[in-house]
């Protein structure tokens, strides 16, 4: 009768941890799969390096094998942004990653419900029509940003250019972060007796005509982060000649600038992605995190531009610059 008594308790042992233990392991976090939907409003240097940084921070939380990007670029339409985002939020995407401002209103316009990141926009407050901003998208939406010191990069051109008494600041008129950006450029300029003037394009298609004007009117140019103008930097430095150009991000000035304070667009974009992960473990509630920025900015020059123009780069290096690779 023991014997007995001792087979059943064994067998029933048995049978719980076989019961067990698959149980366990289906409730494993690191068994979960996530779909995250990525629109890229254009192809251009900056936001590639932002998407690529998103994508391996969520590889290196979760596994390349737990998270599928659905990955789409609008190639520069607003009109485009919206269609792929409504299709993510009919695929019921985990998260979607918005990177630059179109595709950001794009999203906050389509879903409510699905958390939106944002990366590579300027001014959230302005994207968003948030009044009174104070760094908290609310709701599903937050993000990075990647506003330089805009102050800094105005005292920048002055440095390189201390002579200059026009600024001539050419951005995409469809863009409400560049025409905020060359506001705040403006008002600091107008403190130190430089005058900066607007120039702005509608598309690629006149983005030549209004950079030479610009350069032919003005004594020193700028472009802010303006992603239309990344993508047409050929057209640019075809239309300004000998002028010389600061840009407000390193992309922009490997196309066509002399020099740029920026930041590093990829680790914006590790930065987002370690956010998103936060997110999708439920280690964060979207609704009140801050919008992040990175506190680096590196100050950077154009080095084959430089040369044309006759810049000393070696000046340029005594100064803390670094060249662009």
């Amino acid at each position: 009768m023991k014997l007995k008594k001792l087979l059943s308790l064994v067998i029933a042992v048995v049978c719980l941890a076989a019961v067990c233990v698959p149980f366990t392991s289906c409730n494993n976090d690191e068994d979960q799969k996530y779909t995250i939907g990525i629109c890229q409003l254009i192809q251009h240097s900056a936001l590639d390096a932002a998407t690529k940084g998103f994508k391996d921070a969520l590889i290196a939380e979760f596994g390349e094998e737990n998270v599928e990007f659905i990955e789409q670029n609008a190639q520069g339409d607003s009109n485009t942004c919206s269609t792929i985002v409504n299709d993510l939020v009919n695929k019921r995407v985990d998260l979607i990653l918005a990177n630059a401002t179109a595709p950001l209103q794009a999203a906050a316009n389509a879903t409510a419900t699905i958390p939106i990141l944002g990366t590579s926009v300027t001014d959230y407050g302005t994207a968003l029509n948030i009044s009174n901003w104070n760094g908290i998208a609310g709701g599903n939406i937050s993000g990075t940003t990647d506003l330089a010191p805009l102050d800094k990069q105005a005292d920048m051109i002055l440095e390189l250019y201390p002579d200059a008494k026009t600024v001539g600041v050419i951005y995409c008129a469809a863009e409400p972060n560049s025409e905020y950006q060359y506001k705040v450029i403006k008002d600091y300029l107008a403190t130190k007796g430089v005058t900066a003037n607007k120039h702005t394009f509608n598309d690629g298609n006149d983005a030549a005509a209004v950079s030479a004007a610009a350069a032919a009117a003005n004594d020193v140019l700028y472009i802010p982060t303006d992603n239309t103008a990344a993508a047409c930097t050929e057209t640019i430095l075809g239309a300004i000649g000998n002028a010389p150009l600061i840009a407000g991000e390193s992309g922009i000035c490997s196309g066509c600038g002399v020099a740029t304070l920026s930041i590093d667009y990829y680790d914006l974009g590790f930065t987002t992605g370690k956010m998103a992960a936060k997110i999708l473990k439920g280690e964060a509630d979207i609704s009140t995190m801050k919008v992040e920025s990175v506190s680096e900015f590196t100050k950077m020059y154009n080095k084959s531009r430089c040369e044309s123009l006759g810049i000393d780069t070696a000046a340029l290096e005594a100064k803390g610059y670094t060249a662009i690779k």
